[in-house]
């Protein structure tokens, strides 16, 4: 049996899909060296979603960021996910925009660049692809998995060539970030995908939505995936990745070779389990088999958004029927995968047909734009009668023919003459005040304490105020907290 390596999500998708990216620098920063000595392939670090998090709510500069862990990860390389033409936004920008993200990102410290396109449009990323790799660093590109009748295995190895031809990458990752690859799809896609791009690299990522990560990963190990994506229990399962420890030992039960250090991961593992019980953090658990998955394929947090937008107009018994109007939205939409942005676009029309009680009357911008191929080539046509809906009742001031879009780096630097690309960048991308508000709340934070045994009992102790007296005791001193007086 050969080797299979592992790209650890610890640090980026899982506390993405558990955390809402929750995860301050601090709390990477406690392993981080361990982490460089597990002997994972690769450590994916950030993405757009983190920049945006860390900006505007932890109030952490992503380039500062990245250079903190590299300080401490010196041996295993670093990646950087860049979503295809809108860098780390969802609308397009200019392509010499996107360019210097990467410029920036890797003079601060990454490696490894994964560029992805949920359309499959590969005029969309390849360019980027290409300006990495001149650059020095690792590409990877991306198969975004849907799961529709356009979503071939011809499609998809037809996609595999052109990245592995036209970009010359260094590996091809089958992005599964719906969770809605089943075993049996595995043993015809994988195979098919590694035949094309022969000895380039094939990555597999899957995530546990539907309970079948564990055993999509690993039947795609066994039939020619090189390295496949975990994250660390307790950040795995749920909506994450399958965990490292489960995988590894079953991959060496299957006769793979898999050289991880087990010791260095359950130090890591029990770092992230006193994080998430002191920050009250869900941990991942094991999900049940849900074959309604398939069918409407929204993620659980859209479903969580769904409820509370019926809940504020009065149509919390709707549920049912925007689900089902997902599926139809989707398919008259020419079946786009269902990975942000796209499956926003499918929810947030499906909500609006239910709730006018009228179907396509309220047009976000976002999805006219998307409709006449502002994000890229569709995949498949818009139903005719719903574009021209699409088209009569969306914003007449977006043109029909998407523009041709200018330079964008010499007005911003001519904008802020006196400032680095990676503040530039960052006030490009985040209006108002952010910025100013994330410099203002001082250098990242750098170390991570637990709380103190005592300390912990207290907080506990403060919630519950119906007692009549407590006694701590140590060897020295005695406490009478009275009344609830604490």
């Amino acid at each position: 049996m050969s080797e299979i390596k592992i790209v650890d999500q610890t640090f980026r998708d899982a506390p993405q899909s558990l955390w809402a990216h929750r995860m301050t620098t601090a709390m990477m920063l406690a392993v981080a060296e361990k982490m460089d000595r597990i002997g994972f392939s690769t450590i994916d670090v950030i993405g757009a979603g983190h920049c945006d998090v860390g900006v505007r709510y932890l109030k952490e500069n992503p380039f500062d960021k990245v250079r903190l862990l590299r300080r401490r990860i010196t041996e295993t390389p670093m990646l950087f996910a860049i979503r295809s033409r809108g860098g780390i936004g969802f609308s397009v920008v200019p392509d010499d925009m996107a360019l210097l993200w990467i410029e920036c990102f890797i003079k601060a410290g990454m490696r490894v660049f994964r560029v992805f396109d949920p359309l499959l449009d590969m005029d969309n990323n390849i360019y980027q692809l290409k300006h990495a790799k001149a650059l020095g660093a690792r590409t990877v590109g991306v198969l975004a998995y849907g799961h529709s009748p356009v979503h071939t295995d011809e499609l998809y190895v037809s996609k595999a060539k052109e990245l592995t031809e036209r970009a010359g990458v260094d590996a091809i990752m089958l992005k599964d970030a719906p969770g809605l690859l089943t075993p049996d799809r595995v043993r015809t896609l994988v195979p098919a995908i590694k035949k094309a791009i022969g000895k380039v690299t094939l990555e597999l990522h899957t995530h546990c939505t539907t309970g079948l990560g564990p055993l999509v990963t690993l039947e795609g190990a066994r039939l020619g995936a090189d390295q496949v994506h975990t994250s660390i229990a307790p950040l795995a399962n749920g909506a994450a990745q399958p965990a490292t420890q489960t995988i590894a030992r079953n991959l060496r039960a299957m006769g793979h070779t898999v050289n991880l250090n087990d010791d260095l991961i359950a130090d890591v593992s029990e770092h992230f389990r006193r994080v998430a019980e002191q920050e009250g953090k869900p941990v991942g658990v094991p999900a049940e088999y849900d074959a309604v998955h398939f069918e409407h394929q929204i993620p659980g947090g859209m479903i969580s958004n769904f409820r509370s937008q019926l809940a504020e107009a009065g149509l919390t018994h709707k549920l049912g029927e925007v689900l089902h109007e997902c599926i139809r939205v989707r398919e008259e939409l020419g079946w786009p995968t269902m990975i942000t942005p796209f499956s926003q676009y499918v929810g947030i029309i499906a909500v609006l047909n239910v709730v006018n009680r009228e179907r396509y009357r309220t047009i976000p911008d976002e999805v006219k734009k998307y409709a006449l191929g502002y994000n890229g080539k569709l995949l498949a046509p818009i139903a005719p009668d719903v574009l021209d809906r699409i088209v009569a009742n969306g914003s007449q001031s977006i043109a029909i023919k998407p523009p041709a879009l200018e330079p964008g780096v010499p007005a911003l630097r001519k904008k802020y003459p006196n400032m680095s690309d990676e503040e530039r960048l960052l006030r490009y991308s985040y209006a108002g005040t952010q910025v100013d508000d994330m410099f203002a709340a001082g250098p990242i934070k750098t170390e991570y304490r637990y709380d103190m045994p005592l300390a912990i009992l207290l907080k506990e102790i403060g919630k519950r105020r119906k007692f009549a007296r407590v006694y701590l005791s140590s060897k020295d001193t005695l406490v009478d907290m009275r009344d609830g007086a604490a």
